[in-house]
């Protein structure tokens, strides 16, 4: 469908970019009150949103100047939200979509209001992150807060605050009161303590995100003008991967929009809740639905995963929502044999070497590549990675573990930042041929960092031509890639100016957090550095970056959101899940059936006796048995 910047009869409006969305999707797509939609894995549920703000865009749903804010949990999210919206809509249009993480929206707040907060919660203007850890509360419980006033209790009733619960249920568990707590209990003296602390007992004030989004909300509970001021902004309300919400972030949410005329869709899944151990709430959903008076409505396609896969994960759905819908797939069958089955083998070497013959044989029996496999685990990626990768190298296969790290930080992490995606769009534009949908991005997207409005046809053209100019210089002084870190350093520090360093910061808060810039610039120069090492040119140093030609090896966190033509999880054992399935039982089986649906065709469960027993994870082996999965011996 051609994009259209002229306003559409809703009536006339059609989807987008796809064939068709199912009749709930179209429902909630020109809904005009608040909804929750419960999709399941390969639903679309970006794509529902993306296709919902096409709809109120073009049809004057959202009538300008208004706008729509689309707020999610994680930056790629966000990011891919975006990039979504530009791609279905006209720019004039897309450009008023703000979709931005919950804690670059709360931080944006008390950036811009918070000095009118009152004196005992108003941070300093040039306050810091701070990343507390259990090792930081533990110190300020045992050892800096000392003992409480007598009427509140003792030292050993402060000590038998948990360090896990002292964060989630006291410092930020509930909404600041404005004057301070009268009468506090024992663990909200101590997190007075600790607010006080933080606020006012150094040069500058120090604020995690949490504490951030409880001062976001105090000061438009406190502000009323300012609370107006944003739903007059807004007109639409999109709150992306809602089961990870936190009781910070709702509490923002109901504070600012609660009886307000901005219509509210919250869209998740919430058999994918895997944050819990990062306050995500129990059931989001649940409160949201009658206080908001938010209509569910759950979405039943599956675009991703066989006919197969799909029966067998509603089966692991029931075990964390007995509700859970039944979902229909809409997708064919490409494979012969089991669509899943867990493989027993008596070493790690045969395992590997098995896995690797597997891998080699599908790709040649289905025309796959290397990109259509993911090896996920638990944890501890690396001691995998040390027995499988010296097999892949025999089989002229590379393995990637992307759980390892490049600087201060992993290449799961440094891959889909938006920065390191515009570096290789930039390198990709000025290096490669054929670089057109890379030219359409860096326009799209560095326009918009500088400010430059859709609607200013003169003022793109000169960009336009300002990008031309940038991308044929650099092809001049860059003919190969870089062959030191000094070089790898200048290029990627020149392209970042380009972009704007101070207009990246001004966009994405989040990117100040503990210097996550710098950190995120300094990783993509010496991944930049290392893909190029053996490269003949600059396609394949940019293809190693991406890791276009390697099988990747990653965590069952940051696979969330991904898919796979095959999906092959080591190490469904005792000594990878245990702990965690002692701790959280319920986040446990989530991130088992997060694993579960990144897989379109294929699953495969390996198991190894010299790694560990799976007594405590006998549950998980009964849900697959349930199913109908086989267990195959693999001596």
């Amino acid at each position: 469908m051609t994009l259209l910047a002229r306003r559409v009869r809703p009536d006339d409006w059609r989807p987008s970019g796809v064939d068709e969305l199912e009749p709930n999707a179209m429902l909630v797509v020109r809904s005009e009150d608040n909804r929750s939609v419960i999709a399941g894995p390969g639903a679309g549920k970006t794509e529902l949103l993306a296709q919902r703000a096409a709809y109120l865009l073009q049809t004057s749903g959202a009538p300008a100047p208004q706008r729509i804010l689309a707020i999610s949990y994680k930056r790629d999210a966000a990011t891919n939200l975006a990039v979504r919206v530009r791609a279905r809509c006209h720019r004039n249009h897309a450009a008023r979509l703000d979709s931005l993480t919950f804690d670059a929206f709360a931080k944006g707040l008390v950036d811009r209001f918070g000095q009118v907060l009152p004196d005992c919660w108003r941070p300093r203007p040039d306050y810091e992150i701070m990343w507390p850890n259990d090792a930081l509360y533990r110190g300020f419980l045992f050892q800096q807060v000392g003992a409480p006033p007598r009427q509140i209790g003792t030292v050993a009733d402060v000590q038998a605050i948990s360090v896990k619960a002292f964060e989630r249920h006291h410092l930020v568990g509930s909404p600041l009161p404005a004057d301070g707590w009268v009468n506090p209990t024992v663990g909200q003296w101590v997190a007075g303590r600790f607010w006080q602390e933080a606020l006012h007992g150094g040069r500058r004030s120090q604020l995690s995100f949490p504490m951030i989004g409880r001062l976001a909300e105090l000061l438009l509970r406190l502000n009323p003008m300012t609370r107006e001021a944003l739903r007059l902004t807004y007109s639409h309300l999109f709150m992306d991967e809602f089961q990870d919400t936190t009781q910070v972030q709702y509490d923002l949410v109901k504070t600012i929009f609660l009886d307000s005329d901005v219509v509210i869709t919250a869209v998740g899944d919430n058999k994918q809740q895997i944050m819990r151990w990062a306050m995500a709430m129990d059931d989001p959903f649940g409160a949201f639905d009658p206080e908001f008076g938010a209509t569910r409505t759950p979405l039943y396609n599956n675009y991703r995963s066989s006919p197969e896969l799909v029966r067998i994960q509603h089966l692991l759905a029931r075990a964390l929502d007995q509700n859970a819908v039944q979902p229909v797939s809409k997708a064919k069958a490409t494979i012969t044999g089991d669509a899943c089955a867990i493989w027993d083998f008596p070493t790690p070497g045969i395992e590997a070497a098995r896995l690797v013959a597997f891998i080699v044989t599908e790709m040649k029996t289905h025309g796959l590549g290397p990109r259509d496999f993911v090896l996920l685990v638990r944890q501890r990626a690396d001691r995998y990675a040390a027995v499988l990768e010296p097999k892949f190298r025999a089989a002229s296969i590379a393995l990637r573990n992307e759980a390892s790290g490049v600087g201060d930080i992993t290449l799961q992490e440094l891959l889909p930042d938006e920065v390191s995606m515009l570096l290789v769009c930039v390198l990709r534009l000025a290096m490669t041929a054929r670089a057109g949908r890379h030219w359409t991005y860096c326009q799209e997207a560095i326009g918009s960092l500088r400010g430059i409005s859709p609607d200013d046809s003169a003022a793109q053209a000169r960009f336009a031509v300002e990008l031309d100019r940038y991308a044929a210089d650099l092809r001049g002084r860059y003919p190969a890639p870089p062959t030191t870190d000094a070089v790898a350093a200048a290029l990627t520090a020149e392209i970042v100016n380009f972009i704007g360093r101070d207009r990246l910061l001004a966009a994405h808060p989040a990117y100040a957090q503990g210097g996550w810039l710098d950190k995120i610039v300094g990783a993509a120069t010496l991944h930049l550095h290392a893909s190029s090492q053996t490269a003949k040119n600059w396609t394949d140093a940019l293809d190693a970056y991406e890791g276009l030609h390697a099988v990747p090896l990653m965590t069952i966190h940051k696979s969330k959101g991904l898919e796979y033509h095959t999906v092959i999880f080591v190490g469904l054992d005792d000594d990878a899940w245990r702990r965690s399935f002692e701790e959280d039982r319920v986040e446990a089986t989530a991130g088992f059936f997060v694993a579960f649906t990144r897989a379109k065709q294929r699953v495969i469960f390996t198991y190894c006796g010299q790694r560990g027993t799976r007594r405590a994870i006998a549950t998980l082996y009964q849900l697959l048995l349930d199913a109908g999965v086989k267990i195959v011996d693999m001596k």
